[in-house]
């Protein structure tokens, strides 16, 4: 569904990626764990097709328009409301948004606000909604638990369950290892732009893949 084959990018004489390999399977979730400027972000964009890696090739079933991203940024425009900016990213993909994730992330009350009036956290709760609104079969996420009270994590904790119970891929960025681990059907830890630890999660608990992290990364 997803695979990525010697990626190689720098930055000046920064490394950020370095001989990358991995693949990611329908109904899988790789979360991704690694120090800041370890590579992760830089590793996303260009999966998603946001940077042109200078070696190696990443390929996406259904090519990108198949890719839901959510990033640091929340590709949303300010000065329309939820309603308007979901519509317009439903129509770059010939769809309608679904009006039950709406509900799901609890935007009912919010859906006629411009984004400009919103919350940080409900601003990622659209984000989040942007990203799913045409029904990715690959999910591509840098933190995206960032800013969300604990109702919208857990939303967003079950949609992703439910996109890999679909069959569906994902590959997730994260600082929290409790919440990276528990949605993860495989981890990888990144530093220098390398993976230094790639596995299946295999039932391993948070605090395992924690203590392994610390250890990988040292």
């Amino acid at each position: 569904m997803l695979r990525a084959e010697g990626l190689s990018h720098r930055f000046g004489a920064i490394r950020a990626l370095d001989d990358i390999s991995f693949s990611v399977q329908p109904g899988q979730t790789l979360a991704v764990f690694g120090p800041n400027g370890a590579g992760k972000t830089t590793l996303l964009k260009v999966l998603a097709g946001l940077i042109q890696p200078q070696k190696g090739t990443a390929e996406v079933a259904g090519g990108r328009r198949a890719i839901g991203w959510i990033g640091h940024q929340p590709q949303l425009y300010a000065q329309l409301t939820v309603r308007e900016n979901l519509k317009f990213w439903a129509s770059l993909y010939d769809v309608t948004p679904p009006s039950e994730l709406i509900a799901r992330l609890g935007l009912e009350a919010h859906v006629d606000r411009p984004v400009r009036a919103l919350s940080r956290g409900l601003v990622q709760r659209v984000a989040i909604a942007r990203a799913l609104v045409h029904d990715p079969t690959v999910l591509l996420l840098d933190e995206p638990f960032t800013g969300l009270d604990r109702v919208a994590a857990e939303a967003l904790s079950r949609l992703l369950g439910q996109h890999a119970a679909a069959g569906r891929a994902s590959v997730l960025v994260t600082h929290n290892v409790e919440e990276g681990t528990g949605l993860a059907t495989d981890v990888a830890f990144m530093r220098s732009g390398r993976f230094v630890h790639f596995a299946p999660r295999a039932g391993r608990g948070a605090a395992q893949v924690a203590e392994e992290y610390r250890n990988a990364i040292a």
